[in-house]
Parts: C-alpha cells; structure tokens; sequence
C-alpha cells in the first residue's frame, strides 16, 4: 500500500521548515472534508504519513500550507497583506498503491513543489 507525505524546505534561509501548520482536504463535489491536521518536525516533516494504508483512496486533495505565520514567527518582515500566506497545493491521487510525496519549496516571495516518491 502507498502512503502520502510531505515536508517543507526554506529556500529563505536554506534549511527544513520546522513549525509549519499542514491541513490536509479531501475534495469532492460536495466541498472540502479535513482530513488531519499536523505541525512540521525539525526536519520540516510531518512525523506520520498523512494518509496511508486504505485511508489512501484515489480522489482529489488539497495540502495547505501556513507558510505566512511560519515566516512571521522566524522575525521576517512581511507587508500587509502578505504576498506569501497560505499556500494551497491541489493534486490528485491516482493509484492509491504508489507513494505520493508532496514537499513545499518556499520563501516569503515563491514557492513550488514536485510530486516526489
């Protein structure tokens, strides 16, 4: 069985994103369902997959990503309104038995991300 995970990487200030707050949504024609929520570790991950085993469905998610407070909590001068706050990453779940990783590259002015193994 496959599983889904995450991590955030700082290209700001050239480490992990420790501290991030993660939601995780399924979606569907109905709206939006919370899955779970997590705080990235000091290695910028979430210490358990999001989902993993039959919770591990195809389907459309969204991660969001707290990447406004993160950076406000490191001391980094932010405008109001801030141009980087919350980071929404949609992305579909096609074969529940492969691993889907799904890192946050980010900085007060940019982000990307990948899907990863």
């Amino acid at each position: 069985m496959g599983k889904l995970t995450t991590h955030v990487l700082d290209t700001a200030h050239g480490r992990p994103g420790a501290g991030v707050k993660v939601a995780l949504f399924a979606v569907t024609g109905e709206g939006k369902q919370l899955l779970k929520m997590d705080v990235t570790n000091a290695d910028g991950r979430c210490g358990t997959p999001l989902l993993e085993g039959d919770a591990l469905r195809p389907g459309q998610y969204e991660l969001v990503f707290n990447a406004g407070d993160y950076f406000a909590e490191l001391g980094v001068e932010l405008p109001t309104p801030r141009f980087i706050d919350l980071v929404t990453i949609a992305f579909g779940i096609a074969n529940p038995q492969e691993n889907y990783h799904v890192p946050l590259v980010v900085s007060p002015w940019s982000y990307s991300t990948y899907r990863g193994s």
